[in-house]
């Protein structure tokens, strides 16, 4: 999973992939797209969602789903996907802090297409977050590993269906400078997830539904025995970001 080159699996962008064959040819674009864009956050225990508004968070996971096959008007595409997920810091409009039950850091994920396309829903918001547009020479292959343990500001909002209330990430941005020096330091640990190499500790510390999901891959069902590993994660200070982040 991870070396001294980086993270190999989230190097593929732009070049092509293991699972190549096995896709429906498309552009990387996410436009149309059916499913889900945005998860929301698994606190444990009663559902509690993120608060509406604009938070500071710190990513401390991205987790390859692997080729899923989506479906889009009778069209049937298989694409690469990830799962980006963010920690927050602050508080409520009630002056609540953004904790959870047993004190923890809120957290909430964004479900993205692996491809750095004009289109695509992955370089929107990173162009947003870091500030600037990505050079030709960083879309050639962007090491999407780069995210952990960097700060931001995250635009919540809700929806409703069934019932629920989902909180979603609607945009992304910097730290602004006067807060770049009032960070909280980082608790979750950073995680990462290879599903072409996995990490089954880690992978057992998912709820059931990205379980699911991930077993849905094409990447996982050709595996016939997952190798069982020591778990991957680095400390949550061990990343400092520059003046652009990443």
């Amino acid at each position: 999973m991870m070396d001294d080159g980086g993270i190999q699996w989230w190097q593929t962008m732009g070049c092509r992939e293991e699972y190549e064959a096995r896709a429906t040819a498309h552009d990387g674009s996410d436009t149309g797209e059916t499913e889900m864009a945005l998860i929301a956050a698994d606190n444990g225990g009663s559902f509690k969602p993120v608060p509406q508004g604009v938070h500071m968070a710190r990513c401390y996971r991205v987790i390859d789903l692997g080729t899923q096959e989506t479906n889009y008007q009778g069209e049937l595409k298989a694409q690469r996907k990830i799962l980006i997920g963010w920690e927050l810091f602050g508080e409520d409009e009630a002056g609540e802090p953004l904790t959870t039950d047993d004190g923890k850091p809120m957290t909430i994920s964004k479900r993205y297409t692996l491809s750095l396309s004009r289109n695509a829903r992955l370089r929107a918001d990173l162009e947003s977050w870091r500030g600037r547009a990505f050079t030709d020479q960083e879309l050639r292959g962007f090491d999407v590993g780069n995210l952990l343990g960097v700060y931001c500001m995250v635009n919540v909002t809700h929806d409703s269906r069934d019932g629920k209330t989902y909180s979603n990430i609607a945009s992304i941005s910097p730290v602004p400078a006067m807060l770049k020096n009032a960070k909280p330091a980082g608790v979750h640990p950073n995680q990462t997830f290879d599903v072409t190499d996995p990490d089954m500790a880690v992978f057992e510390t998912f709820h059931d539904k990205l379980k699911e999901l991930i077993q849905q891959s094409f990447e996982w069902r050709a595996q016939k025995t997952p190798p069982s590993k020591a778990a991957q994660t680095t400390t949550a200070d061990a990343f400092e970001d520059e003046e652009i982040p990443f």
